[in-house]
């Protein structure tokens, strides 16, 4: 069929009658009910006819000229048996392709650490019973991670990353290093789930960096040799009571109650009962999240009377400079001055627990309570609905006399039998 010329397209356009009409080289005008133009190349790959669109007509964008030549173009391409629809497709998907990473990399770069990490706690702030914890979430990452990963995209962490943060820390804060892994991880996992990050989680412990650092429980039984034998412990708290300092009496109230550091640093006047004789930590200053009353001895009662013969804050134990609790070097400091490096403040717990297994007769249970740990036993736990204080203030005197034996102030207490 001879070409149809311009006029001759032009003619059929007004006329708009709906059907399709052959102007020549394959090429093929469209015409709807509704009156609209396209126009179309028909050609045949294997054997299979064809059809493929080239645009609506248009007097100067698209014109019959420049539909010959697009016509030319994609024979060409037929002729040296490539489809020109499978080709224009291919081309279609690799554009996307290219405008969906452009996306993602645009996202990625937004996707910080710092900004993900702060979208994940708020997004699991409902869940969380207590308000601490999402103070302790952000502390936390705030403290360690964000310095080396803050600014970062996510997509971009890597195993290198997470170690840089977690090395210095693995076998001196093994307890604090833990979390931080945990909730690196916690973050990564939200951000793989939301498609900012793939590859895996640089953080996870097991078969990943379970393979590259010592294990947490490992480090931590190795660290209940800083403890201080209990059998050193009476000449160890004769040159305690004779070092000066508000830290080297904190240290001493710690060691007499088996009392965790934060624990003591934070006590508050208000939290103590000196006609009763008994200390309460409100459950919010608790690890277990459970108020905890201690029976005082006699001992405790007179470095609390010391302490209340020169108060100078709402906290037993101020910074002298601003009226605010001690810090947690406070009474580490007074280990370094008495040259006991070899021990730390947390390990005079241990000591407390094995003087009370070793030399005592106490139920494991009455021990448990006077360091307030919880119940393992679920069953055992629900039914154990008092805090033991009776039998307590008992240990607790025990336990104070063993610390200072000669002591002339003090009354010697029979030991904790298993009928008390």
């Amino acid at each position: 069929m001879p070409n149809v010329t311009a006029k001759e397209l032009e003619k059929l356009i007004k006329l708009s009658i709906p059907k399709r009409t052959a102007l020549g080289g394959g090429l093929y005008l469209s015409i709807t009910k509704n009156g609209s133009t396209s126009i179309g190349f028909r050609y045949k790959i294997k054997g299979k006819p064809r059809l493929m669109g080239l645009g609506a007509f248009c007097p100067t964008n698209n014109t019959l000229a420049m539909a010959r030549k697009k016509a030319l173009d994609l024979k060409g391409m037929t002729n040296q048996g490539i489809d020109p629809i499978e080709r224009a497709l291919e081309i279609k998907n690799q554009e996307e392709a290219k405008r969906q990473a452009d996306r993602f990399n645009a996202e990625k770069n937004q996707a910080i650490f710092s900004k993900i990490a702060h979208e994940y706690i708020e997004s699991k702030k409902a869940e969380w019973k207590n308000a601490k914890h999402h103070q302790q979430w952000t502390n936390t990452l705030a403290t360690y991670a964000f310095p080396v990963i803050g600014k970062m995209p996510v997509a971009d962490i890597e195993t290198e990353h997470i170690l840089s943060i977690l090395k210095p820390i693995w076998n001196t804060k093994t307890e604090t290093a833990t979390r931080v892994r945990t909730r690196l991880e916690a973050v990564l996992s939200y951000a793989e789930a939301h498609k900012w990050r793939t590859g895996g989680n640089p953080a996870r412990w097991r078969g990943h960096l379970s393979a590259i650092l010592p294990s947490p429980q490992k480090l931590k039984d190795r660290k209940h040799h800083a403890a201080l034998p209990y059998s050193e412990l009476p000449q160890f708290m004769a040159t305690l009571s004779n070092t000066d300092g508000i830290g080297a009496r904190a240290l001493e109230l710690t060691i007499l109650t088996a009392t965790r550091t934060k624990e003591s640093l934070g006590a508050r006047w208000s939290e103590i009962d000196l006609d009763e004789h008994v200390w309460t930590i409100p459950k919010e200053r608790m690890k277990a999240g459970i108020e905890h009353r201690i029976p005082l001895s006699k001992q405790a009662m007179k470095i609390l009377s010391q302490m209340a013969d020169h108060k100078m804050s709402d906290y037993v134990f101020p910074n002298r400079t601003n009226g605010k609790p001690m810090s947690n070097a406070g009474m580490s400091s007074v280990l370094k001055r008495l040259g006991r490096t070899d021990i730390t403040v947390h390990g005079f717990r241990s000591t407390f627990r094995d003087y009370v297994a070793e030399k005592t007769n106490t139920p494991e249970r009455t021990a448990e309570a006077a360091l307030a740990h919880k119940l393992t036993d679920a069953s055992e736990a629900a039914y154990q609905r008092g805090d033991l204080i009776e039998k307590r203030e008992i240990l607790m005197q025990t336990w104070a006399n063993y610390c200072y034996p000669t002591s002339d102030k003090v009354i010697q207490l029979p030991l904790v039998t298993n009928n008390s």
